[in-house]
């Protein structure tokens, strides 16, 4: 199996471009790639509350997961986003039992929403951030700069939702750098999918 890199929840960012869509940032402990997932409404609901550590009037359906490992003596011990498929993110939740492990298929977003209440790292491989990940400067994390460029970014990178077929390779990266500026990261993951179908 492939050296698995340890990865951390930097945020979730609103879907400018469809509604009900929110951008899941992900980023490496010791490194400047990001990975930003789309996932809906929902899951980001469950990632928010635990996140906030906010508790609601009735158990999500991740909370159930969570009561179940409990009553049932079994544990999660880490969630491993394992692949992407034509755009397509793919993962397991790894559950262990008296000393057996089971790997359990999952999309990456109710993985997470389960590992959080379980307090487990999340982990994913060097070659789905190096296919996925965008990469952020130095200058991407100074406050002052991306006040100054967020603004300009989103109003260039928001007309690019339509016709990227009609954009050079060169265009795309600059507007992938504008989006990832005005951390537009739901608008960039769609520019990066569409540089990757090309290469």
């Amino acid at each position: 199996m492939a050296d698995k890199i340890k990865i951390e929840i930097l945020g979730l960012s609103t879907g400018q471009a469809q509604s009900g869509s929110f951008a899941l940032v992900l980023g490496e402990m010791d490194g400047r790639r990001r990975l930003p997932i789309i996932i809906g409404m929902f899951e980001a609901q469950a990632i928010a509350i635990e996140i906030e550590k906010i508790t609601p009037n009735r158990p999500m359906t991740h909370d159930l997961f969570k009561s179940f490992g409990d009553h049932f003596s079994f544990t999660v011990t880490e969630i491993f986003i394992s692949e992407l498929k034509e755009g397509v993110f793919f993962a397991k939740i790894i559950c262990e039992k008296e000393g057996n492990v089971i790997e359990i298929d999952s999309r990456p977003s109710d993985a997470i929403a389960i590992g959080l209440r379980f307090g487990v790292a999340i982990y994913t491989t060097d070659q789905i951030l190096n296919e996925a990940a965008v990469v952020i400067n130095e200058e991407d994390e100074d406050l002052e700069y991306l006040e100054k460029t967020s603004k300009l970014g989103h109003e260039e990178a928001s007309k690019t939702t339509n016709n990227l077929d009609d954009l050079t390779a060169d265009k795309l990266n600059e507007l992938l750098e504008m989006a990832l500026e005005a951390e537009d990261y739901e608008r960039a993951a769609a520019l990066r999918d569409e540089l990757n179908r090309r290469n």
